[in-house]
């Protein structure tokens, strides 16, 4: 597995594991095979390529700090779920969500996901902090043509 592919995974879980709800509701469930799914990728990848593994601790920092944008595909046992990462700058606001543009010119449109978690230094936030050209980390599931956010973490 390449180094890409790994830091890919290992921003989805990151980004992810942080938003997951409460235990009990049905999309906790389908988020944390997500999860799941993930760890098990990460630790089979790099076990077998030959490569000294990272700290967990480490490659989260290098993602916080270099990642931009991307996807993964997942199989759970309920079929295959895209978790979908993006770092950028907040270009429109709207009452259904957020437009995003990475440093790199991708742009994406995120609508809120049920549920939502809305993170700033650490602490639970309110939606009216999103703002035109306010700095966020968003992570979520893609269904089809929609991209639904279930962490916005805002710098």
């Amino acid at each position: 597995m390449t180094r890409t592919r790994i830091a890919v995974i290992a921003l989805a879980l990151a980004l992810t594991g942080c938003g997951a709800a409460p235990s009990g509701s049905a999309a906790t469930q389908d988020l944390g095979d997500v999860d799941a799914e993930l760890v098990a990728l990460q630790e089979a990848g790099s076990a077998g390529d030959g490569e000294q593994a990272r700290p967990r601790a480490a490659i989260r920092k290098h993602l916080r700090k270099d990642t931009l944008h991307g996807e993964v595909a997942v199989q759970t046992k309920d079929g295959v779920r895209t978790v979908v990462v993006q770092r950028g700058t907040i270009t429109a606001v709207s009452d259904s969500g957020i437009t995003v543009e990475s440093t790199d010119g991708f742009d994406l449109t995120w609508t809120y996901g049920d549920p939502l978690r809305l993170v700033r230094d650490r602490k639970a936030a309110e939606r009216t902090i999103l703002r035109t050209g306010v700095q966020v980390g968003v992570g979520g599931l893609r269904d089809g043509d929609v991209t639904k956010a279930r962490l916005i973490v805002v710098k």
